[in-house]
């Protein structure tokens, strides 16, 4: 049943007399307009306001990398060296393109996350609509509407803030550098792009997210509404051999870039279609792969009943924290896979060129390296908003839960300390996976690329074509105290929400 309409039950016997109620019909289903404004009022939900950021990030993010991308193409068009060469900008399209796939991506994953996420808390309310007559097609329909909404509003937004700072950009450099008679247009059709590839895959994450309304039964209107516990989620085997499937052939794809490297350069492309593979079985399957990892940093927690209590509500409701946990892994792993490809190439480079790069080179690799980082920083902050969105989403659904907790005697501190263990549970438990993962990929990256580069890693004379991975250790620390950083911001608002409900009013909430 659509959101647009309300359903109102009428005929009641208690509003019929004797002689009507004796024959009288069932009570039925009346279908009445709702107001324009109601029609919207789903977006004042928690996580919508969040989900259209994300979008709008998105596609303010690709309408900024396209405009760049056409600017410096311009620029090398201008020169009167290397004007005639299409090379360049050729690839400085498909690294645009690359970028804005990856944001797009994360953005897919951490909306059908977030829908996911609100669809377990409607879960009462979607039964209720069921047991007077509504379909679970219908439901999901709805959901995929506002998915729909969702994503217009935030492509609308991206799309006038990222050309708004394009404008900026393209102003303070000519500025800067004094260039004059470029033939550039900001305004341009292919702008639209990123926003409507934004809508698309917000409208397809919201119906990918909501596919959960096809489980929920009219019998759930009786209870409450709550995650499905790990004996329920492991029991769903198609979904898992699904994961297994994608993540084995995934890795298959990311050996055999790195086997096709050793020959040519175009091995990467194998490579980066493993790495999407194998990472989208890992989300798909994340409540097989996580809960393994959650449950080895919880023992470093301590034995203590707050600590107890936040390992174990991690491991308890699997969906959940993986929903959370997920994000965390994605915005890590891009990060550590870039830092690591670069460094891995900056070390073959210089052990191929005798030892050390010249003064110049370095200073060339150094700076893209930072412009690649901060394009990446995109990706992890989409991440992050994910993370700070299920976590409010997540305490507001458990208000009875957590006013039971104070009833049988926790302390407001005790509560909000096992709310940002819990935070801190997910986010180390994330990190630790998403190094692992970038190292790997990273690593995966560099040698795909430059494997057909003959070095001697370890100069003893011979070549060897397959080399470690660099590690740089800045910005892996750099990433672990941003994420410590992101649990203590993420955590603020659920802890102030966690113990806004009295132990009385707990025992009144559905």
């Amino acid at each position: 049943m659509s959101g647009t309409v309300s359903a109102a039950v009428s005929g009641t016997e208690s509003r019929m007399p004797g002689a009507a109620r004796a024959g009288s019909h069932p009570p039925r289903v009346v279908a009445r307009e709702t107001p324009g404004p109601a029609r919207l009022a789903w977006l004042r939900e928690r996580g919508m306001g969040a989900s259209v950021l994300v979008a709008a990030i998105s596609s303010a993010f690709g309408v900024i990398l396209l405009a760049a991308t056409a600017y410096l193409s311009a620029l090398l068009r201008a020169d009167p060296y290397i004007g005639d060469s299409g090379t360049l900008s050729v690839v400085l399209a498909i690294l645009g393109a690359l970028l804005l796939g990856v944001a797009v991506y994360v953005a897919a994953i951490v909306t059908a996350n977030t829908f996911a996420t609100v669809v377990a808390g409607r879960t009462r309310r979607i039964a209720l609509l069921r047991l007077i007559g509504s379909s679970a097609r219908a439901q999901r329909a709805e959901l995929a509407r506002q998915g729909l909404v969702v994503g217009v509003l935030g492509a609308v937004m991206g799309l006038v803030g990222g050309t708004a700072v394009a404008a900026a950009g393209v102003g303070v450099a000519e500025a800067a550098l004094g260039l004059e008679g470029i033939d550039f247009d900001l305004v341009r059709g292919e702008l639209l792009l990123p926003a409507a590839i934004v809508v698309l895959t917000t409208w397809a994450a919201a119906w990918a997210g909501s596919r959960r309304v096809l489980d929920v039964t009219p019998l759930q209107a009786l209870g409450g509404s709550q995650e499905r516990g790990y004996a329920e989620v492991s029991g769903r085997r198609g979904r898992h051999v699904a994961a297994v499937a994608l993540m084995v052939a995934g890795a298959a794809l990311l050996a055999l870039g790195v086997v096709m490297g050793l020959v040519t350069p175009l091995g990467v492309i194998v490579a980066f279609v493993g790495g999407i593979l194998s990472f989208t079985g890992l989300s798909i399957g994340s409540v097989l792969v996580m809960p393994p990892v959650l449950r080895l940093v919880g023992r470093a927690f301590g034995s203590g009943a707050t600590a107890r209590l936040a390992a174990e509500n991690a491991l308890r409701q699997p969906e959940r924290s993986s929903r959370m946990a997920i994000g965390v892994v994605m915005g890590v792993t891009l990060v550590t896979m870039f830092a690591v490809a670069l460094e891995t190439v900056e070390r073959v480079l210089a052990v191929s060129a005798g030892g050390e790069l010249p003064e110049e080179m370095t200073t060339i690799i150094d700076t893209f390296a930072a412009i690649m980082m901060g394009l990446v920083a995109v990706s992890a902050v989409i991440a992050a908003v994910g993370l700070v969105n299920l976590l409010t989403i997540g305490v507001v659904q458990r208000r009875r839960e957590l006013g039971l907790l104070r009833a049988v005697g926790l302390s407001n501190t005790q509560v909000r300390r096992m709310v940002l263990l819990e935070a801190l549970h997910i986010t180390m438990s994330a990190t630790l996976a998403g190094l692992v993962l970038g190292v790997v990929y990273g690593w995966a990256g560099a040698q795909s690329v430059l494997g057909s580069v003959q070095v001697d890693p370890d100069g003893t004379g011979s070549t060897f074509s397959l080399v470690w991975p660099a590690v740089p250790p800045g910005p892996v620390v750099a990433i672990v105290v941003a994420t410590a950083v992101l649990t203590l911001v993420a955590a603020v608002v659920p802890t102030r929400l966690a113990t806004r409900v009295s132990p009385v009013e707990a025992l009144a909430i559905d």
